[in-house]
């Protein structure tokens, strides 16, 4: 395969991805998944009831390539019955999305459920007005990866099938929602009403912010403020995740002899190290920026 041949499928490859990181985000802050959902299911036990989606049946990497791999599975069936790709990958992308809006109902209506001791509510109108938005992100998100995965297996020959490649994908964009994106969502959308910087005390757990930008706060408004940054920064991480992992392969291809899968190896490094040189000057930036709790508190206690 030629070089730009190559780096067009994977520039390809990059936007879809960038687009299923950012519907990735954003479905797990509608039904609070994953990380930030240990205190939305906290937040009852403590005396605070609330009106948030409430679905974590588990993790965001093992739902999601659950997820994946289901619409990967339909979708080489339908490929295999010489069926259109588009056709294929779109109703793969449905079926899987069916299915995950049916785990979204079940898990949190047996979440509610086993709080009844604490006087949690059921809103039935959140089942129905968040759970189709779930359903929304989840069949783009599964759309992306499966055209991420099919373009790997038919264009850049890769020795894994379609189904096997989804899965892969799946648990690799739910690792990078948990740790991007949950980040803006837990530590600063639930809990606005703490100062910056001081993480999570034990005082402060369950004490989510339940009241909207206009009435009580639900999965909506999650999303409409994750859209802004988190959502994003999650789909710009997963895909540059895509594309420079298929650049380093496709410019140093490591079939054609040994020193150039070294020198596939020492870019990939040189990367890796950029990317944490780059993240560490942010973070001391943002501090120098801000400042510290610490200092913040010690400061008080001096006046």
């Amino acid at each position: 395969m030629e070089p730009l041949t190559g780096m067009g499928v994977l520039a390809l490859m990059g936007a879809a991805a960038t687009i299923a990181g950012a519907s990735e985000d954003l479905e797990s802050d509608v039904g609070s998944q994953s990380n930030p959902n240990s205190q939305v299911q906290l937040a009852p036990q403590m005396m605070y009831p609330h009106r948030i989606y409430n679905k974590a049946v588990s993790g965001e990497p093992p739902s999601n390539a659950l997820m994946c791999a289901i619409g990967g599975t339909v979708a080489s069936v339908l490929l295999g019955m010489n069926a259109s790709v588009v056709l294929a990958l779109t109703i793969g992308a449905i079926v899987a999305a069916v299915i995950h809006g049916t785990y979204s109902v079940t898990s949190h209506f047996g979440r509610t459920a086993s709080q009844k001791r604490f006087k949690q509510p059921l809103y039935l109108d959140i089942i129905k007005s968040h759970t189709p938005v779930i359903m929304g992100y989840s069949f783009i998100t599964t759309f992306c990866i499966l055209v991420v995965a099919y373009l790997m297996v038919a264009v850049l020959a890769h020795p894994f099938p379609l189904p096997l490649l989804a899965f892969i994908w799946g648990i690799t964009i739910g690792a990078i929602g948990s740790s991007t994106g949950d980040v803006h969502y837990g530590a600063e959308r639930e809990f606005q009403n703490v100062e910056f910087g001081s993480g999570l005390n034990a005082s402060n757990s369950g004490n989510i912010v339940r009241k909207g930008e206009s009435g009580l706060r639900n999965g909506y408004d999650n999303s409409w403020f994750c859209a802004k940054f988190g959502g994003p920064v999650t789909g710009i991480a997963f895909g540059m995740t895509v594309f420079l992992s298929g650049w380093v392969t496709t410019v140093f291809d490591a079939t054609k002899g040994d020193a150039v899968g070294w020198a596939s190896v020492i870019a990939g490094s040189i990367i890796v190290l950029i990317l944490i040189i780059w993240n560490r000057n942010i973070e001391v930036a943002a501090r120098n920026a801000f400042g510290t709790y610490k200092e913040d508190q010690d400061a008080e206690v001096a006046a």
